[in-house]
């Protein structure tokens, strides 16, 4: 995996319309961008078509990307998690606008840990760890099942077997509860 400096010279010639630096982009970072896909879609063929879309999207809008705004695997990994929102909006008629605030405020733990791959990383997957670990279970679960399963509010609170309401301030709570640990 390239370093973030890499992928952001990549996205750089990407936005200038270098093909080659395109598809050095896309072997450097389908991988991940394809396991988190498959991680919220639970299909192989939606994570592959929603990869596709993502690096159209990719193709299309890399000359927005900022260096300010977070690392550039962030900014991808962005892109991916939108799109299989989008996807599952369309193709599973539960999953509410309500849902996506879930997603929404978690872009705060991308931009916090740096998953490009470099000693920073390490760094930052230990301050994750440790600010985890201070949360109460149920906020705990309701985060890791929100971000790395991708699971909707209303799934959460059936999985959990808790209120809608009630799950949703684990979410909201718990993230809060990150984002001030992170920071400190």
């Amino acid at each position: 995996m390239a370093d973030a400096q890499e992928l952001a010279r990549l996205l750089s010639s990407t936005a200038q319309g270098d093909q080659r630096a395109f598809a050095e982009l896309y072997t450097a970072t389908s991988s991940h961008l394809y396991a988190l896909l498959l991680r919220i879609l639970k299909r192989r063929d939606w994570a592959e078509e929603a990869l596709q879309d993502c690096f159209i999207r990719v193709w299309q809008k890399s000359d927005s990307y900022s260096s300010e705004k977070g690392a550039p695997l962030t900014w991808l990994l962005s892109i991916a998690r939108y799109r299989a929102l989008d996807l599952l909006r369309s193709r599973r008629p539960e999953v509410s606008q309500e849902d996506e605030d879930v997603h929404e405020n978690l872009s705060f733990a991308d931009t916090r840990v740096d998953l490009a791959g470099d000693a920073d990383h390490a760094q930052s997957m230990t301050a994750l760890r440790r600010c985890m670990a201070t949360l109460q279970d149920e906020q705990r679960k309701s985060v890791l099942l929100a971000y790395y399963e991708g699971y909707t509010h209303h799934e959460l609170s059936r999985r959990l077997e808790a209120p809608l309401g009630t799950v949703k301030s684990w979410v909201r709570r718990g993230l809060q509860r990150l984002r001030e640990c992170l920071e400190s």
